[in-house]
């Protein structure tokens, strides 16, 4: 299947060079045409009229994890609200990348006005994206991976969330110690730069030693294997950080294990309710939550904009925190606008 992903990436490719001139590559964490979401009504106006007969297509890279449903539960917040029609769908898993390329093509095949697209990796998408370019359908990279041609990108500072959990070790631990990086897919920039983020920021205090970092491909049982092994050969590690809260989750279960809870500290990073419900109980340490209900909203409310034609920054930058035992309550609000409010005044 890779073989044949890359084929036809590489087909793509090849007759996307004039798109790919007319754009840099795309960092989403330092490009500076770039506006928070906060400032969207008071730079861009309100909110253009919505037009009821829209058909607005969201690609997930999976739902079998959490984040990614509630992505999706924000984009469907904002259909209801205007009456205009969602498809938000995703591939079975997320190795399943030609499987995410195939549900792109097809809603553009449909007639689709918009995707809202989550790629798996940095190209996968690619070859949809350079589709919808040539059909004029507005294409927002949400979150994660980033496509280096992406025109438009809604998300948070992705290496901002592991300089977020080292400064937290920098204050916790100022005599420093051990401690091990679980990264996410190999790959796809959202897991190179949370893993950046926190090595460069650790570097500065010269205290701390980095035994490990290892993928753990998003998953739980990956993580807990390779928690597993690196307790066993540094058992007076003090802390991990886990490219994502599913791992994190698993990281939990093998310092539970080896009876190392009070000792290691575990953060993750999305902000899933498993984390914030771990956290309560004293389990993980923390998490740094980029609300993607919040940012599913945000994100919605620029595909409007650009279907409406307005001319937006590339990249609009969505909210995040580091969440502990704290301020755990305060951010368990269920009251959105409550959420808004709390963000905005970060």
């Amino acid at each position: 299947m890779k073989k044949l992903l890359l084929a036809v990436i590489a087909s793509s490719l090849l007759c996307s060079t004039v798109y790919a001139a007319e754009l840099a590559p795309l960092q989403s964490d330092t490009e500076p045409d770039r506006t928070d979401w906060t400032q969207l009504d008071s730079k861009y106006g309100a909110l253009p009229k919505v037009d009821k007969s829209l058909k607005i297509g969201g690609v997930s890279k999976t739902l079998t994890n959490e984040y990614w449903r509630s992505l999706g539960e924000g984009y469907q917040n904002v259909a209801k609200k205007y009456g205009f029609t969602l498809a938000y769908q995703a591939a079975a898993n997320e190795d399943d990348q030609l499987g995410q390329l195939s549900i792109a093509e097809t809603l553009i095949s449909q007639g689709f006005n918009g995707l809202l697209v989550s790629p798996q990796t940095d190209i996968n998408l690619e070859p949809a994206l350079e589709s919808a370019s040539s059909k004029k359908i507005p294409v927002v990279n949400v979150n994660d991976a980033v496509m280096p041609n992406a025109r438009y990108y809604v998300g948070n500072v992705q290496k901002d969330n592991g300089v977020r959990v080292a400064k937290w070790f920098i204050q916790h631990h100022p005599q420093g110690g051990k401690v091990a990086v679980i990264e996410g897919q190999p790959g796809v920039y959202a897991a190179g730069q949370r893993t950046r983020g926190f090595k460069e920021t650790l570097a500065t205090a010269g205290k701390f030693t980095i035994v490990a970092s290892v993928p753990a491909n998003w998953s739980r049982e990956q993580a807990f294997n390779a928690a597993s092994t690196i307790l066993q050969q540094h058992p007076d590690l003090i802390g991990f950080y886990a490219n994502n809260d599913t791992m994190a989750l698993g990281v939990v279960e093998a310092v539970r294990a080896q009876n190392k809870a009070s000792q290691v500290a575990i953060f993750g990073t999305d902000g899933i309710s498993d984390a914030y419900a771990s956290i309560k109980r004293g389990e993980l340490t923390g998490t740094v939550d980029s609300f993607p209900v919040l940012t599913g909203e945000v994100a919605m409310d620029v595909m409007i904009r650009l279907i409406n034609g307005q001319k937006l920054s590339r990249v609009v930058s969505t909210p995040q925190a580091l969440i502990t035992k704290e301020n755990v309550d305060a951010f368990s609000t269920k009251d959105n606008n409550r959420l808004r409010q709390l963000l905005a005044q970060q």
